[in-house]
């Protein structure tokens, strides 16, 4: 059964099957445009294998404060932030096993001061491992989470796994919030022509075969790559862009989905067929 995390009201998992799919630069934004909603948030990079929120939040070089018993996170854009990456050179590969990843993780959730009594955290958005196994099970078996955001390419190989991670939070009774079809479509710079490169909405398609709500379609453009190798999120950095204008209305739907008054952290049941 999924514990609460103290001072934090909802726990968001943003998930992908596999990784190359824009997860995390889609957990950032979603992120900020959270906390320029007014909100308190807070971004937990959850892959210890390949931490990038550090530098896509603007502060590789920081380091998180602590007291021995608990760790202050890192602000950036107004985001609590917590990563592995701060506390490793992002050269050096973390070769850990699955127990070593899952505590780390562990400490990660329940050390860090997310919030407080007087100001509690509103939502904690986790940046998924992709894939589906026993670290992102074990997410899922012990911190209640009150929905999961997938993420996929319109391309067929992606959608397979994106099937896969909405299979794997269905098993565990962790509510879908939606699909975001990432890389919906490529905007040419030069001659501002659209062409679908990975395929015609394959998301969208999947979502609706399913009976999931398709949260959003984010474009391929030049400035969401440009700005989060840079540290800044579309977002802020350039928020009359076609997709932090999509990136701030998935953020205002996922958060009426889950602060509805029927919207409680999930506890979780393995249901394993």
């Amino acid at each position: 059964m999924g514990t609460a995390i103290p001072h934090v009201k909802h726990i968001i998992a943003v998930a992908s099957g596999k990784g190359g799919v824009g997860k995390s630069t889609t957990a950032a934004n979603l992120a900020v445009a959270l906390a320029v909603q007014g909100l308190q948030v807070g971004l937990l990079d959850a892959d210890v294998y390949g931490p990038s929120a550090p530098r896509m939040m603007g502060v590789k070089d920081a380091k998180p404060e602590s007291d021995g018993q608990q760790i202050a996170p890192v602000i950036a854009h107004g985001v609590r932030v917590m990563s592995m990456g701060f506390l490793a050179d992002e050269t050096t590969p973390m070769v850990w096993r699955g127990p070593m990843v899952q505590s780390a993780l562990m400490q990660m959730l329940r050390q860090v001061v997310w919030g407080s009594a007087a100001k509690p955290l509103d939502v904690l958005v986790l940046d998924m491992p992709p894939g589906t196994g026993d670290t992102q099970l074990s997410i899922t078996q012990q911190v209640a989470l009150s929905g999961a955001v997938i993420v996929s390419t319109p391309q067929d190989i992606a959608l397979i796994d994106a099937r896969k991670g909405l299979e794997m939070f269905k098993k565990v009774n962790v509510p879908i919030l939606g699909v975001v079809e990432n890389m919906s479509i490529f905007c040419c710079p030069h001659c501002g022509k659209n062409s679908p490169i990975f395929g015609a909405h394959g998301a969208r398609e999947m979502a609706q075969e399913l009976g999931y709500e398709l949260l959003a379609e984010v474009p391929l453009e030049m400035a969401v790559r440009e700005n989060t190798d840079a540290g800044r999120p579309l977002v802020l950095a350039a928020p009359d862009s076609p997709a932090a204008a999509v990136y701030r209305t998935m953020a205002a739907r996922v958060w009426q989905k889950i602060n509805t008054p029927a919207s409680k952290p999930a506890g979780v049941k393995i249901v394993m067929e």
